[in-house]
């Protein structure tokens, strides 16, 4: 349970002479909350989770204790580990350890993937007092002889950022290797630092392998000072606009922020994704060149951009020479750059968990009120941060996801295990695992096939008879191979030819897609130029530039997904200002009614709710789902979160799919699911299938509609090299390999499981999708269909865009994309004849093509590739896909016919398909631009949603 006293304000008392010193020669006259509530439990020796936010001193809540009972004593071994998931250890922790290491004469050491041979042995024949870790060297020093002899003195584990590990597979791991670890030292204190979350209970049993645990919490959702601000342009935004390059609705976003950093010491500007990062900072780059704002200076930081820039802003801010840093999650951890009296969030944080360890950076150093700004940009970002705001203080906190059972992860530890004994019992192996609160309930039958399965790859020797698992040969390359369970990608160093220093990195997607000669982009705030791409040494040549174009790289995995119980609340907040208005409540009125329960003044949030005024048709809400809009794009509005809306729309893709024999396109987001129907299929077909399919079968349903998918493509090759069943899955220039070709070669097996099992936890709630469908058929929510599109329906499709980009972003692309097109091959066939049928590049095809056999202008343009459509126009007797194929292909004609080359052109474009080559040709436009920049939409789009196609 959490320890809810106020503490013991005398907590240092608890702690030895010699180390309350010390304490006094460092300045710490008075605890810190933290202090006084953990000191005593830990200093007793209690297995303790401390949760507080980041810069409370959780550090030394912890270590404090451990010092006092190390100094002093002798032992050969390690006495304690210090195991923190970043990297680097922060530079300003490791100062602090050796400071207290020199004043306790006790050796304090750090090891890491870059530690030196020398140094690694030095740490085995002659071991520190304290060693901090990551948990990725911790498993390779468990297969050390001398290392395990280092470790058989250890009395306390310390684990950093215990909340971070606890929702990833490399906690997973982690979890397991300190049973290893007891396995060599016996029992030891364990002491987690954590920031805020949902179950600190559960946490607790993660850290401790459920063996109890004490949960000291300070409470930081009732000292949180949030204001939402969604701004209102003024007349200074036009000058701010003119300065920066942008509309005055965005300049009136920069300049709230930057007069949030004006009026501060020291502010954190977070973002959610890099991109955002990049384009904000050129913004107020462009800024601080202009006499439009205040006279500020503003840095940026995230994972992508090299260490060395890192280090070198993070340097900066802290010794006060930059007013303000723009930085991702990466800021979340336990980084120290000084004191931050404010924080401003642009846009809202999506999760209450985010916005508490964001804005809890601020003004923790005297225990001050944390005090922060959400700066939105629309009415849908504003309802959403005002539910986060509120679910803040209330401590509606999310919990851990927490990976139960990742079976690649036991594949792992199995041959951990074998390293470290030898052999082993598969008894004895299964004992160890399951102790670990992350594999508590997996049956001997589970780990029976994963041990079967390693030993089908030759990882290990599985003698089945004598239940014994030992080496092999191929054992310790295997295990040294896949020492971290982070997917192992590809990131390319981005180097400056002017300078001859590293930028940063860019993603092995980006380079692929969109990283040819000439490029622009935006990194460290700076724009660059593609100079050169090396995929052998995966290294990306660039040279600056001045010219305000430019693309900001498309960093994968940047979405964070909006949990359910946030996106209900959106719904609810829908449903009762609506109700209000539906009583006749005036706009001011019902805004100053929830500015009593919710973080922002009544401006905002008139602002948020106006256009709910404006809506007609039934509004969706946390008691009603919409269908709206009609032809071929439909929208289901349902407040179901990020991973509920995915898991309902793969169903209704997946079945009316199924239905038709076509391909049903798919995109969604926390409130809605738009959906690209054929042309036999409208909104009673969607509404049929919310209504009458079982919610008891959405599992099995969305287990079949990701066979072979390419969206578990990537998840399949990962898991089989932790399994040791793909040995070099990826290959410098060479695509990966295909989703059916891997769903074949694993199907019925641990590797496909696991794929499946992180797919549904990273990807998918399928419980969420299940109940909105109990509650649709029972009629807990009433099924609305709406005629048009209406603009909460609508919200989503350009709300989670980077606008930030600079307005000529797309001028570079635009001509990267005709000088492509140009030169991509298309496949020509006559329909009207089917003899003529010929591969060319499209620069080479006439204005107005014919076939040379006939004359006729009925030419198909197809993919270069693509046989299969000729040879099914050539069928005398058609199955139903050749005929859906010939159709494709008349219809194809039929646009040429009409259209010539400008059809050929657009029907070229990756994913855009006879229907969209339509709406992209008959489209009124002044200049040449335009139609092409519809193509790159076409294809953007097409590239957001291919997983999600058959």
């Amino acid at each position: 349970m959490a320890e809810s006293a106020r503490g013991d304000p005398a907590a240092f008392a608890a702690l030895g002479e010699r180390v309350r010193r010390a304490l006094s020669d460092r300045g710490f006259e008075t605890p810190t909350e933290p202090q006084r509530k953990a000191i005593g439990p830990i200093a007793n020796g209690e297995h303790t989770l401390v949760v507080a936010p980041t810069g409370t001193g959780k550090t030394e809540t912890a270590m404090l204790p451990v010092f006092d009972a190390l100094a002093g004593t002798s032992r050969f071994g390690i006495g304690a580990l210090y195991v923190t998931p970043l990297r680097a250890l922060n530079r300003d922790m490791q100062d602090r350890l050796e400071w207290w290491g020199e004043r306790l004469d006790l050796d304090i050491q750090v090891r890491h993937g870059d530690t030196s041979d020398y140094q690694r042995r030095k740490q085995a024949t002659d071991p520190p007092d304290v060693l901090v870790t990551t948990p990725e060297s911790l498993q390779a020093m468990l297969t050390g002889e001398r290392m395990r002899e280092a470790l058989a003195d250890l009395s306390h584990v310390v684990v950093d950022e215990v909340h971070e590990l606890a929702a990833s597979k490399r906690g997973a791991q982690l979890a397991v290797g300190l049973e290893r670890v007891r396995e060599v030292a016996g029992p030891s204190q364990r002491i987690g630092l954590s920031a805020t979350v949902g179950d600190p209970d559960a946490v607790g049993a993660f850290l401790t392998g459920d063996r109890g645990c004490r949960v000291v919490e300070i409470d930081v959702g009732s000292r949180l000072a949030v204001e939402v601000v969604q701004p209102d342009p003024t007349d200074r935004d036009e000058r701010v606009a003119a300065a920066i390059g942008t509309d005055p609705e965005t300049a009136s976003h920069v300049r709230v922020m930057a007069d949030r950093v004006a009026d501060n010491r020291g502010t954190l500007i977070f973002v959610n994704t890099r991109s955002t990062a990049e384009a904000l900072a050129a913004r107020f780059a462009r800024l601080a060149d202009s006499d439009a704002g205040p006279d500020i200076g503003v840095g940026v930081h995230h994972g992508s951009l090299a260490r060395e820039a890192r280090h070198d802003v993070e340097d900066t801010f802290k010794a006060g020479d930059l007013d303000g840093l723009i930085c991702t999650s990466s800021m979340e951890l336990g980084i120290d750059v000084g004191h931050v009296d404010h924080v401003v969030q642009y846009r809202s944080p999506r999760e209450v968990r985010r916005l508490l360890q964001r804005v809890g950076r601020a003004g923790h150093r005297r225990d001050q009120e944390s005090r922060g700004t959400v700066v939105t940009d629309r009415p849908e970002d504003s309802l959403e941060a005002l539910a986060i705001g509120r679910r803040a203080h209330a401590g509606l906190v999310e919990p851990a996801k927490i990976h139960h059972g990742s079976r690649d992860t036991l594949a792992n530890q199995v041959a951990g295990l074998v390293m470290d004994f030898g052999e082993i019992e598969a008894g004895r192996a299964y004992e160890i695992l399951t102790r670990a609160t992350p594999f508590a309930d997996v049956d001997p039958e589970t780990v029976r096939a994963i041990v079967r399965q390693l030993a089908r790859n030759n990882v290990v020797w599985l003698e089945e008879d004598a239940d014994l698992i030992s080496k092999r040969s191929g054992t310790w390359q295997y295990f040294y191979e896949n020492l971290s369970m982070i997917p192992d990608e590809a990131t390319y160093d981005v180097r400056d030819q002017t300078a001859g220093r590293q930028v940063g990195t860019l993603d092995e997607e980006f380079v692929r897609q969109s990283a040819t000669p000439g490029t622009t982009f935006v990194q460290q705030g700076k724009l660059w130029r593609v100079a050169e791409v090396d995929d052998d040494r995966e290294t990306v040549t660039v040279t600056p530039i001045e010219d305000p174009g430019g693309d900001v790289p498309a960093w994968t995995g940047q979405e964070i997904p909006v949990p359910e119980p946030v996106a209900r609340e959106v719904g609810e907040l829908r449903r009762v200002v609506t109700d209000q208005y539906g009583d006749g409540g005036t706009t001011a009125a019902i805004a100053a009614d929830l500015a009593d329960r919710y973080p922002a003044r009544p401006t905002t949030i008139e602002r948020a709710i106006a256009d709910l005024s404006e809506q007609s048709a039934p509004v969706p809400s946390d008691r009603t789902i919409t269908i709206e809009g009609s032809g071929r794009e439909i929208s289901i509005v349902a407040h179901l979160g990020h991973l509920g809306a995915a898991a309902l729309g793969r169903i209704v893709a997946a079945l009316l799919g199924q239905q038709t024999g076509s391909s049903i396109g798919m995109d969604a987001d926390p409130y809605r699911i738009d959906l690209e129907l054929p042309p036999r299929a409208d909104v009673t077909d969607v509404r049929r299938v919310l209504e009458e399919t079982d919610p008891d079968h959405v599992r099995p349903l969305l287990e079949l509609s990701v066979e072979g998918a390419d969206a578990l493509a990537f998840r399949l090759q990962s898991v089989a090299r932790t399994f040791g069943a793909l040995k070099d899955w990826r290959t410098s220039g060479s695509a990966r390999i295909g989703g059916e070709r891997l769903h074949d070669a694993f199907e019925d097996s641990p590797i496909y499981e696991e794929a499946i099992r992180e797919f549904f936890h990273e990807e998918l709630d399928a419980d969420a999708a299940s109940d909105a469908l109990r509650a649709i058929q029972s009629g807990e929510r009433d099924l609305a269909i709406v005629g048009e599109h209406t603009p909460i329906g609508t919200a989503g499709r350009d709300g989670y865009s980077e606008f930030l980009r600079p307005e000529e972003a797309d001028a570079d692309v635009i001509e990267t994309l005709k000088d492509r097109l140009a030169e991509d091959e298309i496949r020509l066939f006559c329909v009207h004849c089917e003899e003529f049928e010929r591969r060319k590049p499209i620069k080479r095809v006439r204005d107005q093509p014919e076939c040379p056999q006939c004359g006729s202008t009925r030419i198909a343009a197809c993919n270069p590739w693509d046989e299969a459509t000729p040879a099914a126009v050539r069928a005398t007797e058609k199955d139903s896909e050749q005929q859906r194929a010939t159709r494709q292909a008349f219809r194809r004609a039929d646009l040429v016919q009409s259209h010539g080359k400008r059809a050929v052109i657009a029907l070229a474009g990756r994913g855009v398909g006879p229907e969209n080559a339509a709406r992209i040709i008959n489209k009124w436009r002044e200049d040449e631009t335009e139609f092409y920049r519809d193509i790159l939409d076409r294809e953007r789009e097409y590239a957001r949603t291919k997983s999600f196609w058959d």
